[in-house]
């Protein structure tokens, strides 16, 4: 037995987003969107990345909480506006952004992103 295949399975640490409640096909959407956001350092997308901790769809409006892989990625003003733009191109509906207090790792990436960053 290798030594990866005696360490328990890594379940990632991604919490559902109310919209996948509330609005699940347009959830769907969003995701699919938010997907074409790359960060530049990583080469990932912000959703296999697990930057993306919540959406929530009101009527008239939505708001989309993130955070980064670092609190001082010199990238993360512009990924923000660009992931704010997109949810709000794609529901068609004004969009505000929240920058969540939690701390990213690893554990955060969708199953195997890590492993294909060599980070695991």
């Amino acid at each position: 037995m290798s030594e990866n295949e005696n360490q328990p399975k890594r379940k990632p640490n991604r919490p559902e987003w109310e919209a996948r409640k509330t609005h699940p096909e347009l959830a769907a959407e969003v995701e699919k969107a938010l997907r074409t956001i790359v960060d530049p350092e990583i080469g990932m997308d912000i959703i296999t990345l697990g930057l993306v901790r919540n959406l929530q769809i009101y009527d008239d409006s939505a708001n989309l909480v993130m955070i980064l892989t670092t609190p001082f990625c010199p990238y993360g003003p512009a990924i923000l506006e660009a992931a704010r733009r997109k949810v709000e191109e794609t529901l068609q509906k004004p969009t505000t952004i929240e920058l969540g207090d939690e701390i990213w790792d690893k554990d955060m990436m969708e199953e195997g992103a890590a492993e294909a960053l060599g980070l695991w």
